[in-house]
């Protein structure tokens, strides 16, 4: 009887924790089922941990870093010169 009433609670709580998930997911706070992250993201962190590995892929990383930060608009109006 002990080891139905444990095995209850810990239907209980995964339901419990599956429904949180949901829930968070919902808000946008994590990934559970439905979204995934993105494959880039993905690629990124093994990139950089290659770049540990083998120094020369350490290139290809600044690369994309800088990429990133051109994509990002200053907000500032273009620079006139002098004509």
């Amino acid at each position: 009887m002990r080891a139905a009433a444990v095995l209850f609670a810990v239907a209980a709580l995964a339901f419990v924790a599956h429904r949180v998930a949901q829930w968070a997911e919902a808000r946008g706070w994590i990934y559970y089922l439905r979204r995934r992250p993105q494959s880039s993201a993905l690629g990124n962190a093994f990139l950089e941990v290659q770049a540990l590995i083998e120094p020369e892929k350490r290139q290809l990383v600044e690369v994309r870093k800088e990429e990133v930060t051109e994509e990002v608009p200053s907000g500032e109006p273009p620079e006139v010169g002098d004509s």
